[in-house]
């Protein structure tokens, strides 16, 4: 099972629903390596195959057409970066300039603004008393004799010429003030952009940034420690293993084992016969018929339930019941009181275990010819009763520290487990 996840890179919601915490941490740590090793293994084919291209390109003849990468002084391709080569402005400066040329083209906006206000009103000035000064010479002059017409007319355009130049000198004042008035207000935005820059580094704003950031810092922290946390287990259950000589192998350290010669015989006696050779395994339980056929063609052979060296079914092995009766068996009992029930998601066991303030539940695989669970235990037993008497001496994980120390027996008649037997 572990196999087809890593293949696969995909493991079903409803599996991984079934996992504890601790499961998921080295399932997921499993994963990750699994991916490193698949890029390291593209990484070297992209070396390979620009090695073979570059063998290609130095036959071709000189005229055709080509790439040269510019190199530094080590023979690496040279690589800019902006704000560390010499001549860069460091980004101080290139803030400062930006918020400097922001407050001009406001500034220069207001201006404009206040240039248009200023002309029009100078043009309604000047238009104004043209007409005035034109309605008086009319009503004044004109009605005189008709020789002193001439004189009137010069004495018009004398005051025209006038007015005018009076106009373009209060235009060429209006024009300084504005200027002026656009220097100060440049400079006004420019402190108070600094000022609201300056501020918001200390806004509402960036200290829940900030406190996000934090929390996300801290999450990462707690990852990473569950990650060492699942690596130190994961090499501890291998060393321990090696140490007490009971386990079939170890999990990319060792091939599967087969079983021992009677049950190798056993299940050579089933092979041959023509019931097994019908037996098709599907990718996952789908059915309760179709677990219970796997479990009479696969793992009755393999004595899965029973005690060591009896034909008793052993206490602590159930049928395929749910983790909610499950639950319900171990309510009442002590911490360490642990029930294997046959599951429903994967080919194999779900081990039911009582702790001081509630239950855990680990998936054991069966899929191959061992028996190990599933994310937290590198340890692969030849039998169902092996695993769970390995784990009456060892603990499952450290953070837990599981002891299988009472079984939960049925309390049911006929039992749980009477179809599988059937």
């Amino acid at each position: 099972m572990l196999q087809q996840i890593l293949r696969d890179m995909y493991i079903d919601p409803e599996l991984l629903a079934e996992l504890n915490e601790e499961q998921k941490q080295i399932l997921f740590y499993k994963m990750r390596e699994e991916q490193l090793r698949r890029w390291k293994e593209r990484e070297e084919k992209a070396r390979m195959e620009e090695a073979v291209l570059r063998r290609t390109a130095r036959r071709k003849q000189s005229d055709g057409k080509h790439v040269q990468w510019l190199c530094g002084k080590d023979g690496e391709v040279w690589v800019w970066v902006m704000g560390e080569a010499p001549g860069d402005k460091p980004y101080d400066q290139i803030s400062e300039e930006l918020i400097a040329e922001r407050a001009r083209q406001q500034a220069q906006k207001e201006a404009e603004e206040l240039w248009r206000q200023k002309e029009a009103e100078i043009t309604k000035k000047f238009r104004d008393a043209m007409a005035q000064e034109k309605a008086r010479i009319v009503a004044e002059k004109w009605k005189i004799e008709i020789e002193d017409r001439k004189a009137a007319k010069l004495e018009e355009e004398k005051i025209q010429e006038e007015l005018k130049k009076r106009e373009e000198e209060e235009r060429q004042k209006g024009e300084e003030q504005i200027r002026q008035q656009e220097e100060i207000r440049a400079k006004e935005l420019y402190l108070s952009l600094k000022q609201a820059q300056q501020h918001s580094q200390h806004s509402d704003d960036d200290q829940e940034w900030e406190e996000q950031l934090r929390r996300s810092k801290a999450a990462d922290e707690e990852r990473s420690h569950k990650a060492r946390r699942a690596r130190d287990e994961y090499r501890r259950q291998s060393l321990r293993a090696i140490q007490k000589g009971i386990v079939a192998g170890l999990s990319n350290l060792f091939q599967g084992t087969s079983l021992n010669n009677e049950q190798e015989t056993k299940l050579n006696c089933n092979s041959a016969s023509p019931l097994h050779n019908i037996w098709e395994r599907p990718s996952r339980p789908f059915s309760r018929e179709v677990i219970i056929r796997w479990f009479k063609e696969e793992q009755v052979p393999r004595r899965a339930g029973f005690e060591r060296n009896t034909n008793r079914i052993a206490q602590w092995f159930h049928g395929i019941i749910s983790r909610q009766e499950a639950e319900e068996l171990l309510m009442n009992k002590s911490e360490g009181t642990f029930l294997v029930r046959v599951s429903e998601k994967i080919w194999g066991y779900a081990l039911s275990y009582r702790q001081q303030s509630g239950f855990k539940h680990f998936l054991v695989d069966a899929s191959g010819d061992f028996y190990s669970f599933l994310g937290v235990d590198p340890n692969r037993h030849a039998t169902l009763t092996d695993l769970i008497d390995f784990h009456k001496e060892e603990i499952i994980t450290s953070s837990g520290g599981e002891l299988l120390l009472e079984p939960c027996g049925q309390q049911k008649n006929p039992p749980d487990y009477s179809p599988l037997f059937e």
